[in-house]
């Protein structure tokens, strides 16, 4: 048996947690994908995996795993070298993103990164549900906000800033709050992945607190939250990526600047177990240079905000 195909098949049972999981990304049946675990085991005399309801690392099984990572990772970087001296990156990439940046954003990036690597296959996805990179066949997933601690590698893209803002109208009518308690005054659009209880938790004293707000509607689309915003529905949390050409058009102000709402990064995450490809080097890459840091549409406020001083 291939001592490669023995490594690419236990670093796979060890990332999806399954023996089944791992036979299905790895396109072979469970019977294989086990007789290459024991004989893996046999020849180096040592359990690497508990089996279970998940297959779990035992401590021979974590040190092995390191080595196998890198040795993988290696030989898939010797064989991406080769193809980068060929002058083109070649073979698919699949790549999982959020729908309301995509749509703005990364869908028009996305299409001349593909124009620039013509030999390279995207397959991409856009959702706004959180994509378990170790259960399903993703390369890669551009997120946005504050990241849990994970085994995932994370690459910044750039900042994601938050503001709260609201139309013209709806502050004439209502009037602009000057602190976060004077919130549970005011009408607010919540977006349910990250304020489901009608609350904001916003910095102040450097600390966050927690304040009321009166839901005026719910939804788990940022393009819904700004035109309900921008109809003058009430207060909305947005990320400025959204915001920004409404406040330079005048459809939307913001408010408590002081107590921004923390929005996290723009990153790429991906698998220890994968590293960073050339693929994947060149597609952060692509987007930190077309997005830059400050991002575009922080640019145009910070020029929108001089043109009003």
């Amino acid at each position: 048996m291939n001592k490669l195909s023995e490594m690419h098949s236990f670093v796979m049972v060890a990332d999806t947690g399954s023996i089944s999981e791992a036979a299905r990304h790895l396109g072979t049946v469970k019977s294989m994908v086990c007789q290459r675990i024991q004989k893996l085991e046999k020849r180096l005399g040592s359990i690497l995996l508990e089996r279970g309801r998940q297959a779990r690392l035992t401590e021979s099984g974590e040190v092995f795993y390191r080595y196998c990572v890198r040795i993988l990772a290696d030989v898939e970087d010797a064989e991406d070298a080769v193809l980068a001296s060929q002058s083109s990156l070649r073979g698919s990439l699949r790549l999982t993103a959020p729908m309301a940046f995509s749509i703005r954003y990364l869908a028009p990036i996305l299409s001349s990164f593909a124009v620039r690597y013509p030999e390279l296959r995207l397959d991409v996805e856009f959702d706004d549900r959180h994509v378990n990179l170790h259960e399903e066949t993703f390369d890669a997933a551009i997120r946005i906000g504050e990241l849990p601690d994970s085994s995932l590698v994370a690459k910044t893209i750039t900042p994601n800033r938050h503001i709260i803002c609201a139309s013209p109208a709806y502050l004439a009518a209502h009037g602009t709050p000057q602190i976060p308690q004077e919130l549970a005054q005011h009408f607010a659009m919540l977006y349910v992945n990250r304020e489901p209880h009608a609350r904001w938790v916003l910095p102040v004293n450097n600390a966050l607190e927690s304040f009321p707000v009166r839901c005026r509607m719910r939804t788990n689309n940022g393009h819904q939250l700004m035109e309900a915003a921008k109809a003058g529905m009430g207060l909305a949390i947005l990320p400025t990526f959204l915001a920004a050409q409404a406040i330079v058009a005048g459809e939307l102000k913001e408010v408590l600047a002081p107590y921004a709402p923390r929005g996290g990064n723009i990153s790429a995450v991906y698998r220890r177990s994968q590293r960073a490809s050339p693929k994947l080097h060149a597609l952060i890459s692509f987007l930190s240079e077309q997005i830059g840091s400050p991002p575009v549409w922080d640019q145009m406020l910070v020029a929108h905000s001089n043109e009003q001083c």
